[in-house]
């Protein structure tokens, strides 16, 4: 047996510590376990069922109702669910998305359950073995490729990553500037790995889509992921619009519209093979309702009888099966580039699918073990994303204490030579992005001409002295300031700042629940980590943490808040108590930073 490399096995131990967290966390418990899931926003309960069909692989697909508004942030799409009711063994599959009240979910196995339309049906949170299979088994045979266990040295220290390269005579592309035609260049020469450093607002995106179309033109095969299917929706989308021929794969119940016709489901519409599949679809469901008319008890033939129908209807599902097989090997052949998260990958490409070029868009919050999952899969490598922004989401206290919310970019920051930063930033004002510039960037971003301004952007209201003491959630654990919202209230009205112009966020699911309720339904609310990526005019932080012992919890995570003051264009607005943030260090110099350019205001202005 092969000697385990020590990070490769920490990854193995991480992944299970993350399993334990899931299975302790998700667990339903006799008594009050589904009122205490139901309070956390982990179980959905009543649910009434609106359509059930045979979807995607025909695996049982329903959409259901609930008629009381419920907490569902927590149900993001692809998490693994239990469909379930008391007395019945759980059915286990995957939540494919939702919104409002609104849901819909795959369930992994034959049929449909007897009791799926019960009204004391519950749909709660699981932990996602099938991920962690995924994980585990590629982090096993890196020591059996011989390429992947070279890399896995190189990334963690142990190889020669090699020097530099240097790019001379950058490509000329029009609308690129100069460091982004440098990583275009490069990504193009590039043969091993590469990484393409996009702090916000430097044209991330722009610069990979203009990458892999000079990949393209060289006739070099592309696979494209990213860790959340919004990040490949995203990457997908900008692909489309400049024309390129793309295959979606992987969870795509909830892709946008311009996405839905290069799916393998939206490909196949008008097809002929769309029609073959129509009618043994409608052959099955007639043979399964006829099989369905034998009760639980029954005689010998007609359990027999129901036997034979079943089969031949696990035999028309399998003739589907192959068809929508045979079709996707099609339009994979017609795609210049293939995209998909990397479960969604791993879900449908054959296990020897390789490609010139791997692209992971992303891939500072991509976990370790699934970007081994899909490495194997190319030839070379372009890593995207920015380490000083936010690590990949553990639920495991022991796992990130042994460093398993280190991201893959983060860890080949450390050790790989060929590093392309993206040095201009076109979203925000000077003033918003310069203290950002400085502590995470060292000072290397510039900002065009234009963005350049009076240093009047961006303003702290000190609620110190004020008594808004933070307090905690109706969970227990998150936090919310009731004496920050009332503020931003007035000091929306007070300066007429516009609801649709604005969003608000904060690093806690309280303070976001109350705020809901409080602002304005046009406003965009939403926590900081669910904010990543996006942009608005105005941001308004809500900071929260205001206490004698100056704990401040998440704030702790700066990366964090370079993720906060770095989504606003034109006015970064932040509420937060000084005498409890200021005794960190980071937020000290940020008190200073805002003095410095006269964006201090006491929160009594507005009293």
């Amino acid at each position: 047996m092969t000697e385990r490399h020590p990070h490769q096995q920490n990854l193995l131990e991480c992944i299970a510590l993350e399993m334990q967290e899931q299975e302790a966390r998700f667990q339903l418990e006799d008594g009050m376990g589904l009122k205490k899931l139901k309070s956390k926003g982990l179980a959905l309960h009543p649910i009434k069922v609106t359509r059930k069909y045979f979807g995607y692989a025909e695996y049982p697909e329903l959409e259901f109702h609930l008629p009381f508004a419920s907490e569902t942030e927590a149900f993001k799409p692809n998490a693994a669910v239990e469909f379930l009711i008391e007395g019945e063994e759980a059915v286990k599959g995957i939540y494919l998305g939702g919104a409002g009240r609104k849901g819909a979910v795959r369930l992994y196995a034959p049929e449909f359950p007897d009791w799926v339309e019960d009204n004391d049906t519950v749909i709660k949170l699981a932990p996602d073995h099938h991920t962690e299979g995924i994980m585990k088994e590629a982090v096993k045979v890196i020591a059996e490729i011989p390429e992947m266990k070279s890399l896995f040295h190189q990334i963690h220290g142990d190889g020669y990553f090699g020097n530099k390269v240097a790019i001379e005579n950058p490509i000329s592309i029009e609308h690129l500037n100069e460091s982004q035609r440098v990583a275009v260049t490069a990504m193009e020469q590039n043969e091993h790995l590469m990484l393409v450093h996009g702090p916000p607002g430097t044209g991330k995106t722009t610069t990979l889509v203009a990458g892999i179309q000079r990949l393209i033109e060289s006739e070099k095969s592309v696979l494209v992921t990213a860790p959340s299917n919004a990040a490949v929706d995203h990457i997908a989308k900008e692909l489309l619009k400049a024309g390129v021929k793309i295959l979606r794969v992987g969870n795509t119940l909830k892709v946008d519209e311009v996405i839905y016709p290069h799916t393998s489901e939206g490909g196949m519409q008008g097809s002929k093979e769309q029609k073959q599949i129509k009618k043994l679809k409608i052959q099955a469901e007639e043979l399964r309702k006829m099989a369905l008319q034998y009760k639980r008890n029954f005689g010998r033939e007609e359990r027999a009888q129901r036997s034979l129908l079943l089969k031949e209807v696990k035999h028309i599902r399998k003739e589907i099966k192959d068809i929508r097989a045979y079709f996707d090997e099609k339009l994979m052949a017609s795609a210049q580039v293939i995209l998909g998260t990397p479960v969604g990958l791993k879900n449908t490409l054959e296990e020897d699918a390789q490609f010139d070029v791997l692209v992971m868009d992303e891939a500072g919050q991509s976990l370790e073990p699934l970007a081994w999952a899909v490495f194997p899969m190319a030839k070379s490598w372009v890593l995207a994303g920015d380490p000083f922004q936010l690590p990949p989401t553990v639920l495991s206290r022991k796992a990130i204490n042994k460093a398993f919310n280190k991201s893959i970019l983060e860890q080949c920051f450390r050790n790989a030579q060929n590093v392309f930063l993206l040095d201009t930033q076109y979203r925000m004002r000077a003033s918003i992005s310069q203290y950002s510039n400085e502590y995470f960037y060292n000072g290397e971003l510039k900002t065009p001409e234009h963005l350049k301004d009076s240093n009047l952007h961006v303003a702290y209201y000190d609620t110190a002295g004020t008594g808004f003491e933070e307090k905690a959630g109706e969970d227990g654990n998150s936090r919310m300031n009731e004496g920050e919202l009332d503020m931003i209230v007035k000091l929306m009205e007070a300066e007429g700042i516009s609801p649709t112009k604005s969003a608000f966020i904060s690093p806690y699911s309280g303070q976001v629940a109350l705020a809901k309720d409080r602002l304005d339904e046009k406003m965009r609310v939403s926590t900081i980590d669910s904010f990543q990526g996006q942009e608005c005019e105005t941001v308004i932080i809500s900071l929260v943490r205001s206490n004698a012992e100056a704990e401040i919890g998440f704030l702790k995570d700066y990366r964090r808040m370079n993720v906060a003051i770095t989504r606003a264009k034109e006015n970064l607005i932040i509420i937060g108590d000084s005498a409890t943030i200021g005794q960190d260090a980071f937020y000290a110099k940020f008190l200073e930073y805002v003095e410095g350019i006269n964006g201090y205001k006491s929160a009594w202005e507005l009293m």
